[in-house]
């Protein structure tokens, strides 16, 4: 299962505008992980549907 990680610049300890979260998971470089930029929801909700449509055409 794909994983999208959405770091966000506030609420994280010292979070430096979302820099820190946004290094932590660049730093974890785990497969099948995909990191958006500090606050990106729209480009994670863009990777979400672009993966939705390769699960539906892959079962097609």
């Amino acid at each position: 299962m794909p994983v999208i990680a959405v770091p966000t610049s506030v609420r994280y300890g010292i979070n430096r505008g979302g820099y820190n979260a946004l290094l932590s998971v660049l730093g974890g470089c785990v497969p099948g992980v995909l990191a958006v930029n500090i606050d990106n929801g729209v480009g994670a909700a863009v990777a979400a549907h672009r993966i939705n449509r390769l699960a539906v055409k892959g079962t097609g």
